[in-house]
């Protein structure tokens, strides 16, 4: 696949070399000539400019790209103009945006964006869900359903995952089990030991109870 990053602050800069070192084919914009020559040997391809219109974008071949983010977030109006040239004028398939606030991604969807991000408020809330739970690790996938990780506590050791029947117990599932650095499928027949990091997916309020029973 092809992406296109166009910003390259924290977030910008932070995805894009990922893409890229999971094996993407990347292009990276911004009009910050030093930040183009830290990130150029970390991408596909690397363009110092500032985007102003849609023969901007074309004269770089944006509009070959499958996916396009856009993190300049701080720019508010300079967003709302990318995003809608990216998804009007040159039909791009994916458009991931950047907002600041509710307010800002309103008018990305007004515009046309697929998806729009809030990653401020995103970590904030995923800091606070991991200081306020009983959990190592909790990820929401929407306002009320989640997946984390639980240290395995000391009622369960011992037992077969048939045994705990998690969905007909509990009313969630435990679809994996991090061992050391590596998340492992289980069988029904795994019996769980104390360091076991269980992998559990749920509503909110079912994992909640599950950990403090």
């Amino acid at each position: 696949m092809k992406f296109c990053v166009i910003g390259l602050g924290r977030l910008g800069y932070q995805v894009a070399t990922t893409l890229a070192e999971n094996g993407m084919e990347v292009m990276a914009v911004d009009s910050n000539e030093s930040i183009i020559a830290a990130i150029r040997d970390h991408v596909t391809q690397a363009i110092c400019m500032r985007v102003t219109d849609d023969h901007s974008l074309r004269s770089i071949g944006v509009d070959e790209m499958d996916t396009v983010i856009v993190a300049m977030g701080e720019n508010f109006a300079q967003s709302i103009l990318v995003t809608a040239l990216l998804k009007k004028k040159l039909k791009i398939p994916y458009v991931i945006a950047r907002a600041i606030d509710d307010i800002h991604s309103e008018i990305l969807k007004l515009v046309g964006a697929d998806q729009y991000i809030l990653p401020e408020r995103e970590v904030g809330i995923r800091l606070a869900d991991n200081l306020s739970t009983p959990f190592m690790d909790l990820v929401r996938l929407d306002e009320n359903f989640s997946v984390s990780q639980l240290m395995a506590p000391d009622w369960l050791v011992g037992k077969k995952i048939e045994e705990v029947d998690f969905a007909h117990s509990f009313g969630i599932q435990c679809i994996g089990i991090k061992q050391e650095n590596n998340i492992v499928d289980i069988s029904p027949q795994h019996v769980i030991t104390k360091t076991d990091k269980l992998i559990l997916s749920g509503s909110n309020d079912r994992l909640e109870q599950f950990a403090n029973k």
